[in-house]
């Protein structure tokens, strides 16, 4: 298995990309603008989108990336969320108002896309590769994944402040490869981060100094105009021998 970085930033403009991962050719994780980076022939052979959180940052490019390819897709995308997500896509978004009901497009019985509701801790397998619903700590109901393949795993936060299930996760995933953790806001803006249940700095820090396992740490989800700040924080303070770097749009996690 391997996972290639789409789009990780917290915002866009100067070539950054909103949330969005891709596994292997055929699941993505997060539908941000960071799909934009693929060709028709890319987006028409993913067949499962798994959701963390119903923000548009992460379901933007949902849209017009069926738009695009559904006539030369053979089955409908299946998108896996929590039902209140779920809730929030259909109500809102695929409503005929901002978008038509892709459940009902064409038709009823063959439609464009299919809801998978997911529940909190629950797997769902597909082939060699595993995906499960962990908690998150936001101001929407959401989710982080744990996302396992043959030979590792990676763990990925999702939109989150700090919560103790993430980091009993952590120590508990004996395969883990890779942990990606989000942190939006500078210290000076911890207030804001705090507010909107996002990690700062100094609250991330705080739970990577009880971290036992040593993975390499990778931050996502970094504001625009503050990632050097966010990014010089986090290095300043965080414990030794422990690698924590910037999530780079591009990247690629492979042998898991």
């Amino acid at each position: 298995m391997q996972m290639r970085i789409l789009g990780c930033s917290g915002g866009i403009g100067d070539g950054r990309h909103t949330t969005s991962f891709l596994v292997d050719d055929d699941i993505l994780i997060d539908a941000g603008s960071g799909i934009t980076q693929l060709g028709r022939a890319e987006l028409a052979r993913i067949d499962h989108l798994f959701i963390t959180h119903a923000h548009l940052d992460h379901v933007l490019a949902l849209p017009p990336m069926l738009d695009s390819v559904a006539q030369e897709r053979a089955r409908p995308l299946l998108v896996h969320a929590l039902p209140e997500v779920i809730e929030v896509l259909g109500g809102h978004l695929f409503n005929w108002h901002l978008w038509p009901d892709f459940t009902r497009v064409p038709t009823a019985d063959a439609p464009f896309m299919r809801y998978a509701p997911l529940a909190l801790g629950e797997t769902v397998a597909l082939g060699d590769r595993a995906l499960t619903a962990i908690p998150a700590h936001h101001t929407v109901p959401a989710v982080g994944y744990l996302i396992r393949g043959a030979r590792g795993s990676v763990i990925f936060s999702g939109d989150t402040a700090s919560h103790p299930a993430l980091w009993r996760l952590v120590e508990a995933t004996d395969d883990l490869r890779h942990l990606i953790v989000e942190t939006s806001f500078p210290n000076a803006l911890r207030g804001v981060a705090e507010a909107s249940r996002h990690y700062c700095p100094a609250s991330l820090l705080h739970d990577l100094a009880g971290m036992r396992r040593r993975v390499p740490v990778w931050i996502t989800h970094l504001k625009p105009g503050g990632e050097a700040e966010i990014m010089g924080e986090i290095q300043a303070g965080a414990p030794a021998g422990l690698s924590v770097q910037a999530l780079r749009q591009g990247q690629v996690f492979g042998g898991l």
